[in-house]
């Protein structure tokens, strides 16, 4: 399956993960092994790719991400 790029980026909620993350104070290996916890396998390199939109998240991996950083799905989307 192809995956197609929006404005250069394979995700619109990179940007809002980092900054939600760095608002927590959490590093991207915190975050990763917090989700690991949860049962998504996600390294610290994932992590980075996604903030950096080179990585597509899946919906399952967005509804956990959200509920790991104790904020809402549409505010990870930028809305």
């Amino acid at each position: 399956m192809k995956i197609y790029a929006y404005n250069g980026r394979c995700n619109l909620s990179g940007p809002q993960v980092r900054a939600v993350r760095d608002q927590l104070g959490l590093s991207q290996e915190q975050l990763a092994a917090r989700m690991q916890v949860e049962g998504v396998p996600l390294t610290q390199k994932a992590i980075s790719r996604i903030e950096t939109g080179d990585r597509v998240v899946a919906d399952y991996e967005l509804m956990l991400l959200a509920k790991v950083l104790k904020t809402s799905i549409s505010h990870l989307l930028g809305q």
